[in-house]
């Protein structure tokens, strides 16, 4: 049982690190922090809260491993190389594109219900 807490505590200490260090990080917490407080605003159904939070989870996830693979990337490579580059760049993409996912559903969920509470107004 030791060994599982031990776990949750290096998990956190994680996604404490990224916190505090990784700007684009921050940016989408305060993101999922939106997200979260205009799906309970407009009420939004508990299928929609499913895409939702599968979003914001690939999101943050991918992320997180942007970070780790920059960290490792740096640790292995300090100085330039093209390749280590490569890397950086290709992780950074699909965080891009996992980012790209949930705006495009959150647009999907969101919109309308913005819309119509627009129109009502």
């Amino acid at each position: 049982m030791r060994k599982l807490f031990k776990s949750f505590k290096y998990a956190f200490q994680g996604l404490s690190y990224a916190a505090k260090t990784q700007l684009n990080f921050r940016i989408h917490l305060c993101a999922t922090a939106i997200a979260l407080l205009l799906g309970w605003y407009l009420r939004i159904s508990t299928n929609d809260w499913l895409w939702v939070t599968m979003s914001i989870a690939l999101v943050l996830t991918a992320e997180l491993l942007n970070t780790a693979i920059e960290i490792l990337t740096d640790m292995i490579s300090p100085g330039w190389n093209e390749k280590a580059g490569h890397v950086k760049d290709v992780s950074a993409a699909a965080v891009t594109i996992t980012a790209f996912f949930a705006i495009v559903a959150g647009c999907v969920i969101f919109l309308p219900k913005l819309i119509a509470l627009f129109y009502a107004a």
